[in-house]
């Protein structure tokens, strides 16, 4: 019978130990590897992402460049319309003392006399002499109502006056001042169809308070 007298447990502490340093290594060296692989693959990541953000970086630029030529095309675009309306009423504006001695006599009743026209920019100022207080109510109605180059008539002042006539006749005529607006010119077609039927009616029911504010003026010293 054989007898083993060495010492087996000194043996085995010593092989389990070795067992586990070399188990130690091994998952040392596996999370090394592991470690390593992480950093790779995020080292490429970020590569990549420093990539798009070049490449952003370069397409926000172009975008910039782009978004300034189109604001310089706007205010160019929008001097460009500024000149164009500018002529445009320097044409329209060209006419306009025409257009008005036109419509005042076309719009003058039959017993007024002007005697003085003034306009500054789109603001009329006329003086005359009528007949009766009727006479000057017709223009105003005409002027407000039935011209489509003039609006907003205002009688400034109505006053009695005797005047002497070509025969050395003394008449009791009436001096006025009116004011009133010039409309931008516009086109015959448009000027024609003007709604003939409303502005008879606005210039039917406005007749007695024109006549009234006449009146009333004409008392004023």
């Amino acid at each position: 019978m054989l007898i083993n007298l060495l010492p087996h447990r000194e043996a085995k502490r010593r092989q389990r130990k070795q067992a586990f340093f070399v188990g130690l290594a091994a998952s040392a060296a596996v999370g090394a590897l592991i470690v390593g692989l992480w950093f790779a693959v995020l080292g490429q990541m970020t590569s990549a992402q420093s990539g798009r953000n070049d490449f952003l970086k370069v397409q926000i630029t172009q975008l910039e460049g782009q978004i300034k030529d189109i604001a310089t095309l706007r205010q160019e675009i929008e001097a460009l319309k500024a000149r164009q309306k500018a002529v445009e009423d320097l044409q329209s504006d060209r006419n306009t003392p025409v257009y008005l001695l036109d419509e005042l006599v076309k719009q003058t009743p039959e017993g007024v006399y002007l005697t003085s026209i003034k306009q500054a920019g789109q603001v009329v100022t006329i003086t005359g002499i009528a007949q009766t207080n009727e006479r000057v109510s017709e223009l105003l109605r005409n002027t407000s109502y039935n011209s489509p180059w003039l609006e907003r008539p205002e009688l400034v002042e109505i006053k009695s006056a005797n005047v002497t006539t070509a025969g050395r006749e003394q008449r009791r005529l009436f001096e006025f001042q009116m004011r009133l607006s010039m409309k931008r010119p516009q086109s015959p077609a448009q000027a024609a169809s003007a709604p003939v039927a409303a502005a008879s009616a606005a210039a039917a029911s406005a007749a007695p308070a024109a006549s009234g504010a006449v009146a009333t003026a004409a008392k004023k010293p």
